[in-house]
């Protein structure tokens, strides 16, 4: 099926308009017509091959949402006209220790991305959501709560996930001092989830400013990093830390906030920094990375943001407004996530 999309063509030239081909409907596939994609740093970061070299054309964007139009004839999950989304995932092998236990993200034979990503069942590279609509086994479509706005929705398949699936594996809950580090499209949703969970949250940030939109947001407490006195005075009284800071920084600072056998979750920063060995000794304290969350936690997290009325900041644009909107996310100038309105394409 053709279908008009939006591409990256290579690293140096903008995005622009592109035709791809989706595949025809198998028993298990699931034809999703596209009305919102959310926009992440992992697009930016393919578009511009940050991440070695991306098979180009692409055709970012793994936080969709839409509508049901067609479904294979052995699907059981899904009729015409539900509300749907898709995240990360497409693909997994189904058969490892990882799929088994519904954590298709660790697939130890490599789960398949939504885009830009070699398809092993189906041949070829896939496309993601900056297009008009996608086909994907029923098995990677979510359901999305009907009382959510679905452009707040698009960036919890992504930035919603990635904080909620540490948040809920490390088990916090009503009471917690939890410390949310840095604010950003990450962040914002690790504030909104901690306090719907119930625990104190404590935005952690070296800016004033984004301290008080964290309150805003729902925060209990501003700690401001830079401040040696403040960082002294919460020394050894965190539950959890959930840091969201997406380059390399000196994580030992925020270690020493951690109690007796707490830990800090990574989920934004991939480069190495250096840990104080004593740091971790001194109070048993742990340091962990989280990626992205499976179907069935996925699921769980729509269902609970669709109890608790909880979504994205967003900035809606259109899809011509996609090249602006990636030199804007590198300055930080967008509160929290850009989603494109996908009938302007």
């Amino acid at each position: 099926m053709a279908t008009k999309a939006y591409a990256a063509f290579n690293a140096v030239d903008p995005l622009g308009p592109h035709t791809i081909e989706r595949r025809n409907l198998n028993a298990k596939d699931v034809f999703i017509k596209i009305a919102y994609c959310g926009v992440c740093h992992s697009d930016l970061h393919t578009a511009k091959s940050d991440w070695g070299p991306a098979n180009y054309p692409a055709v970012p964007g793994h936080e969709i949402v839409g509508t049901v139009e067609a479904i294979g004839a052995e699907v059981t999950k899904f009729k015409v006209g539900d509300i749907v989304g898709v995240g990360c995932m497409v693909e997994s092998c189904q058969h490892c220790h990882s799929c088994d236990e519904g954590l298709e993200q660790y697939c130890e034979n490599g789960f398949t991305g939504t885009y830009n990503s070699k398809n092993s069942k189906y041949g070829g590279i896939t496309y993601g959501g900056y297009s008009e609509n996608i086909v994907v086994e029923e098995g990677f479509v979510l359901n999305i709560p009907t009382n959510l706005p679905l452009e707040n929705v698009a960036p919890l398949l992504c930035a919603g996930i990635t904080t909620w699936s540490p948040l809920r594996h490390w088990n916090v809950k009503k009471g917690d001092k939890v410390g949310v580090v840095g604010l950003g499209g990450l962040g914002h949703m690790g504030v909104k989830f901690a306090k719907a969970m119930g625990a104190h949250v404590v935005m952690i940030t070296t800016s004033a400013s984004k301290g008080e939109d964290a309150m805003k947001l729902g925060a209990d407490e501003v700690l401001i990093s830079k401040d040696a006195e403040q960082m002294k005075k919460h020394a050894y009284s965190f539950d959890f830390l959930l840091n969201t800071i997406p380059v390399a920084h000196d994580v030992n600072p925020y270690l020493l906030l951690l109690k007796l056998d707490k830990t800090m979750c990574m989920v934004g920063a991939i480069e190495p920094f250096p840990i104080h060995g004593g740091v971790l000794i001194n109070k048993r304290r742990n340091i962990a990375g989280s990626l992205i969350g499976g179907i069935k936690e996925t699921q769980e997290m729509l269902d609970f943001c669709g109890e608790h009325g909880v979504v994205s900041d967003v900035e809606v644009i259109k899809m011509n407004e996609i090249n602006e909107a990636y030199v804007r996310m590198q300055q930080s100038d967008v509160k929290y996530r850009f989603v494109i309105d996908m009938k302007t394409l």
